[in-house]
């Protein structure tokens, strides 16, 4: 027997987890980790900061009280960009 209805999408852009050497953040069903090594404004900033992000487009991520901006394709491929936010 298989379902014909499909469910209701429960998955929303967040932030999911927080942990001493970054946070990990969902977008539109995929994990992103973002290094505190890497992007290290975000390890001195209030928590509450970091939950406040804004899911912009095109496939950027933006949390506006600290003027951050990051591109998904960074995060997802951080190879591909050797820069570093300092």
């Amino acid at each position: 027997m298989s379902s014909l209805m499909l469910g209701t999408n429960t998955s929303t852009n967040s932030v999911t987890a927080i942990a001493q050497t970054g946070f990990w953040f969902l977008y539109e069903n995929k994990e992103y980790f973002v290094p505190f090594s890497d992007y290290p404004v975000f390890k001195s900033c209030p928590i509450d900061t970091i939950f406040n992000i804004e899911f912009t487009a095109p496939n950027q991520v933006r949390w506006a009280d600290i003027d951050v901006d990051i591109e998904m394709d960074a995060l997802a491929n951080p190879s591909q960009f050797p820069l570093q936010y300092r």
